[in-house]
């Protein structure tokens, strides 16, 4: 058995402090980090309860919203402000995940959650770049049904898992982090790293930062919003495919757009190829169908996973059908 020490950071200097140890590992709800280490995926040796940061909700100067990134998942669908500003943020926790589970899960856990690849999580017996960078991938040419269809790499295919994270990329959120030397901040669409040759770096975190809290600008839209999961089954499953997308019209046109997927990426997926392209133009089938074409034109989906591309077409396609009121 590996031995293991536990304590509770007082605040977040303590917080701070404590995640520049080396073997330090910030823990939140313990959703994700618990099963990994009792799969022997992850290997700690010293846990730091962060459930004292911030779990408070309150409103920024600017309109929006500030997270603190202790704040439990329940409690941030529940919010009125988030619900009746952020409903496609409201509707992607829902969806994310059982009531006990989003009971416990944190907001600076759940932007830290890590992939649900079946041989990311056999560590007895898969190769993984991600547990051992240069070891090898064995989702490539495996089964890689729940993998991504764009932004991966020779090294790694694994796909993003979090509902959460999805809305937030097209909400245009912000992370706080925070660490001895001061703070600072990072756009969520860059939070994320690509896999590229070193898919064990998964964020822009450094050593010894510490996820302060997320915040929600005023909504980049006056319009409806949506996030549609398309699941394996009707509850509690990752996502195949996940459409976080809210727009605003004026008259026919699109005066305003953001588009997000989810399942598709090693991160959430901002389609800023589609918003450009539809921006300022007309809310129509057709008119969605070139802008997905051009979002996905550098897709290389694995042979499993293929069906994802028509997947993701028909999901972003109906739901902003239904977001424009135009007919099918």
């Amino acid at each position: 058995m590996m031995p293991l020490t536990f304590q509770r950071a007082l605040d977040l200097e303590h917080a701070t402090g404590l995640a520049a140890t080396a073997g330090h590992r910030l823990l939140g709800g313990g959703t994700n980090l618990v099963d990994l280490m009792r799969k022997g995926v992850d290997q700690v040796g010293a846990l730091v309860d962060v459930s004292a940061l911030s779990n408070q909700i309150t409103q920024t100067p600017a309109g929006g919203l500030l997270i603190g990134a202790a704040t439990k998942n329940s409690h941030l669908a529940a919010d009125p402000l988030v619900r009746s500003r952020y409903p496609m943020l409201s509707r992607a926790l829902l969806a994310g995940a059982s009531a006990q589970i989003r009971n416990m899960a944190t907001v600076g856990g759940n932007l830290l959650q890590r992939t649900r690849c079946l041989y990311f999580q056999d560590a007895a017996a898969s190769r993984c770049n991600k547990r051992e960078a240069g070891s090898g991938c064995d989702a490539i040419g495996g089964f890689n049904r729940y993998h991504a269809v764009i932004g991966a790499s020779s090294a790694c295919i694994a796909s993003h898992p979090s509902d959460m994270c999805v809305a937030l990329a097209a909400l245009d959120a912000l992370v706080h982090v925070a660490n001895r030397s001061g703070a600072r901040t990072i756009a969520l669409v860059d939070f994320h790293r690509l896999p590229g040759q070193r898919p064990d770096l998964e964020t822009l975190l450094e050593p010894g930062d510490v996820i302060v809290a997320v915040e929600l600008p005023p909504p980049p839209f006056a319009g409806p919003s949506a996030y549609r999961k398309v699941r394996d089954r009707a509850s509690y499953a990752f996502a195949l495919v996940s459409v976080a997308a809210g727009l605003e019209m004026h008259g026919d046109v699109i005066r305003s757009i953001r588009i997000a997927f989810g399942g598709v990426a090693a991160k959430p997926w901002r389609a800023l190829r589609a918003e450009a392209l539809l921006q300022g133009g007309p809310a129509t089938r057709a008119h969605f169908e070139r802008a997905f074409d051009a979002e996905f034109a550098d897709a290389a989906p694995p042979a499993g996973a293929a069906y994802k591309l028509a997947l993701a077409r028909n999901t972003m396609i109906a739901t902003l059908i239904t977001l424009s009121g135009s007919a099918p």
